[in-house]
Protein backbone atom coordinates (compact mmCIF):
# COMPACT_ATOMS: atom_id res chain seq x y z
CA UNK A 1 0.00 0.00 0.00
CA UNK A 2 1.45 3.20 -1.01
CA UNK A 3 0.74 6.18 1.60
CA UNK A 4 -0.86 8.71 0.47
CA UNK A 5 -0.09 11.35 3.47
CA UNK A 6 1.64 14.72 2.78
CA UNK A 7 3.39 15.78 5.15
CA UNK A 8 3.52 19.57 3.14
CA UNK A 9 1.80 22.02 4.98
CA UNK A 10 -1.87 23.38 3.05
CA UNK A 11 -1.10 26.77 1.65
CA UNK A 12 -2.80 29.90 3.57
CA UNK A 13 -5.45 30.79 1.43
CA UNK A 14 -7.35 34.07 2.63
CA UNK A 15 -11.01 33.83 3.29
CA UNK A 16 -12.67 35.73 0.38
CA UNK A 17 -13.82 38.97 1.00
CA UNK A 18 -17.99 39.39 2.06
CA UNK A 19 -19.26 42.48 0.69
CA UNK A 20 -19.80 43.75 4.13
CA UNK A 21 -15.49 43.85 4.58
CA UNK A 22 -15.58 45.61 1.22
CA UNK A 23 -18.30 47.99 2.48
CA UNK A 24 -16.06 48.55 5.50
CA UNK A 25 -12.70 49.19 4.10
CA UNK A 26 -13.97 51.54 1.46
CA UNK A 27 -15.97 53.45 4.41
CA UNK A 28 -12.39 53.79 6.45
CA UNK A 29 -10.59 55.00 3.19
CA UNK A 30 -13.28 57.77 2.99
CA UNK A 31 -13.40 58.31 6.51
CA UNK A 32 -9.45 59.02 6.11
CA UNK A 33 -9.42 61.29 2.91
CA UNK A 34 -12.21 62.97 4.29
CA UNK A 35 -10.51 64.08 7.24
CA UNK A 36 -7.33 64.98 5.27
CA UNK A 37 -9.78 67.29 3.06
CA UNK A 38 -10.80 68.77 6.41
CA UNK A 39 -7.93 69.39 7.86
CA UNK A 40 -6.31 70.69 4.94
CA UNK A 41 -9.38 72.84 4.45
CA UNK A 42 -8.86 74.69 8.16
CA UNK A 43 -4.92 74.68 7.34
CA UNK A 44 -5.56 76.70 3.92
CA UNK A 45 -8.78 79.02 6.05
CA UNK A 46 -5.53 80.02 8.40
CA UNK A 47 -3.16 80.63 6.03
CA UNK A 48 -5.95 83.37 3.81
CA UNK A 49 -6.75 84.71 7.40
CA UNK A 50 -2.79 85.21 8.03
CA UNK A 51 -2.79 87.42 4.43
CA UNK A 52 -5.62 89.30 5.00
CA UNK A 53 -4.31 90.42 8.25
CA UNK A 54 -1.20 91.25 6.69
CA UNK A 55 -3.04 93.23 3.98
CA UNK A 56 -4.87 94.94 6.41
CA UNK A 57 -1.85 96.11 8.89
CA UNK A 58 0.20 97.08 5.27
CA UNK A 59 -2.98 99.21 4.32
CA UNK A 60 -2.55 100.74 7.88
CA UNK A 61 1.40 101.70 8.00
CA UNK A 62 1.11 104.63 5.17
CA UNK A 63 -1.12 106.23 7.37
CA UNK A 64 1.03 105.83 10.76
CA UNK A 65 4.02 106.81 8.20
CA UNK A 66 2.29 110.04 7.35
CA UNK A 67 1.12 110.72 11.19
CA UNK A 68 4.97 110.65 12.40
CA UNK A 69 6.42 113.31 9.29
CA UNK A 70 3.23 115.45 10.14
CA UNK A 71 4.30 115.24 13.65
CA UNK A 72 7.42 116.05 13.03
CA UNK A 73 6.55 119.17 10.79
CA UNK A 74 4.59 120.79 13.86
CA UNK A 75 6.62 121.81 16.94
CA UNK A 76 5.47 121.52 20.46
CA UNK A 77 2.46 123.40 21.84
CA UNK A 78 0.73 123.13 18.63
CA UNK A 79 -2.93 122.27 19.23
CA UNK A 80 -2.79 120.54 15.90
CA UNK A 81 0.28 118.25 17.03
CA UNK A 82 -2.01 117.33 19.92
CA UNK A 83 -4.81 115.64 17.66
CA UNK A 84 -2.26 113.92 15.47
CA UNK A 85 -0.36 112.20 19.09
CA UNK A 86 -3.62 111.07 19.87
CA UNK A 87 -4.50 109.81 15.95
CA UNK A 88 -1.48 108.05 15.75
CA UNK A 89 -1.30 106.35 18.95
CA UNK A 90 -5.27 104.86 17.69
CA UNK A 91 -3.18 103.46 14.29
CA UNK A 92 -0.30 102.34 16.64
CA UNK A 93 -2.92 100.42 19.01
CA UNK A 94 -4.84 99.35 15.63
CA UNK A 95 -1.44 97.51 14.49
CA UNK A 96 -1.23 95.88 17.75
CA UNK A 97 -4.22 94.48 17.35
CA UNK A 98 -3.34 92.77 14.00
CA UNK A 99 -0.53 91.68 15.97
CA UNK A 100 1.88 93.87 14.55
CA UNK A 101 5.28 95.94 16.35
CA UNK A 102 7.29 98.41 15.08
CA UNK A 103 11.68 97.53 16.06
CA UNK A 104 14.11 99.90 16.14
CA UNK A 105 16.75 99.88 13.87
CA UNK A 106 19.13 103.07 14.73
CA UNK A 107 22.77 102.18 15.87
CA UNK A 108 22.30 98.49 15.41
CA UNK A 109 24.20 96.36 12.65
CA UNK A 110 22.46 95.97 9.65
CA UNK A 111 20.71 92.62 8.78
CA UNK A 112 19.53 91.89 5.08
CA UNK A 113 16.59 90.02 6.58
CA UNK A 114 15.05 93.33 8.74
CA UNK A 115 16.42 96.04 6.65
CA UNK A 116 16.61 97.00 3.15
CA UNK A 117 19.74 99.56 2.70
CA UNK A 118 18.32 102.79 1.33
CA UNK A 119 21.66 104.89 1.23
CA UNK A 120 25.21 104.18 2.28
CA UNK A 121 28.33 106.58 3.16
CA UNK A 122 31.11 106.81 4.93
CA UNK A 123 30.85 107.32 8.60
CA UNK A 124 32.81 107.47 12.40
CA UNK A 125 31.38 103.84 13.25
CA UNK A 126 31.67 100.37 12.23
CA UNK A 127 31.09 99.07 9.32
CA UNK A 128 27.78 98.18 8.55
CA UNK A 129 26.05 100.41 11.29
CA UNK A 130 22.75 101.96 10.78
CA UNK A 131 22.86 105.34 10.97
CA UNK A 132 19.71 106.59 10.20
CA UNK A 133 16.11 104.74 9.72
CA UNK A 134 14.23 106.76 6.64
CA UNK A 135 11.00 104.36 6.98
CA UNK A 136 10.44 102.20 10.46
CA UNK A 137 10.45 98.16 9.92
CA UNK A 138 7.56 95.96 11.43
CA UNK A 139 7.04 92.38 12.64
CA UNK A 140 3.57 90.77 12.66
CA UNK A 141 3.56 87.26 14.57
CA UNK A 142 7.66 87.18 15.05
CA UNK A 143 7.53 87.72 10.85
CA UNK A 144 9.11 90.99 8.83
CA UNK A 145 5.98 92.09 7.76
CA UNK A 146 8.04 95.21 6.31
CA UNK A 147 11.41 95.91 6.41
CA UNK A 148 13.05 98.88 8.02
CA UNK A 149 14.27 101.54 5.28
CA UNK A 150 18.00 102.64 6.27
CA UNK A 151 21.10 104.37 5.72
CA UNK A 152 24.05 102.43 6.46
CA UNK A 153 27.55 103.39 7.38
CA UNK A 154 30.62 102.77 5.10
CA UNK A 155 32.95 102.43 7.99
CA UNK A 156 35.61 104.97 8.94
CA UNK A 157 36.33 108.19 6.51
CA UNK A 158 39.95 106.81 3.90
CA UNK A 159 39.20 103.60 4.40
CA UNK A 160 40.82 103.36 8.39
CA UNK A 161 40.04 100.05 10.38
CA UNK A 162 36.65 99.81 11.50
Amino acid sequence: MTDDRHDDPLPAVAPAPTDAEELRRELVRLAAEFDNYRKSMARERELLRERALDEAALALLPVYDALGRALEAHGEGDPLREGLVRLQSLVEEALARLGCQAYDSLGKPFDPLYHEALWAEEADCEKNTILAEFERGFLRNGRVLRPAKVKVSLGRPGGGPS
